[in-house]
C-alpha cells in the first residue's frame, strides 16, 4: 500500500468581509444584506412563523420568504427592501 503525500494547503488572512476578499463589486453593502437577512431568519424562527405568516407580515408572498430563509434573498429584494422589513 503506498503512502500518500499531502499537498501543503494554503491560505490568505481574511478582510473581514468574506464578499471584498471574493471580489464583489459592493462588498459593505452585500455584508450588511446578509446581516439582515440573518436577523430576519431569527425573528421568523423565534417567533415561530410559517412561511405563510411572515410573507403577510412583511407584505411578500411566501416563495419570497422562502428565498429570504435560504439567503436567496439577492433576485428578490435589494439592501433598501431588507432594510424595510427590519424596520
Amino acid at each position: 500500500m503506498a503512502i500518500k503525500k499531502r499537498k501543503r494547503m494554503t491560505f490568505e488572512k481574511s478582510s473581514g468581509n468574506v464578499f471584498a476578499d471574493i471580489g464583489f463589486a459592493n462588498p459593505e453593502r452585500e455584508q450588511l444584506k446578509a446581516q439582515l437577512t440573518l436577523q430576519i431568519y431569527r425573528v421568523i424562527k423565534d417567533r415561530d412563523l410559517t412561511q405563510a405568516e411572515a410573507g403577510t407580515i412583511l407584505g411578500i408572498k411566501q416563495p419570497h420568504v422562502s428565498a429570504l430563509m435560504r439567503n436567496r434573498s439577492v433576485q428578490h429584494f435589494c439592501s433598501a427592501g431588507v432594510i424595510v422589513f427590519c424596520a
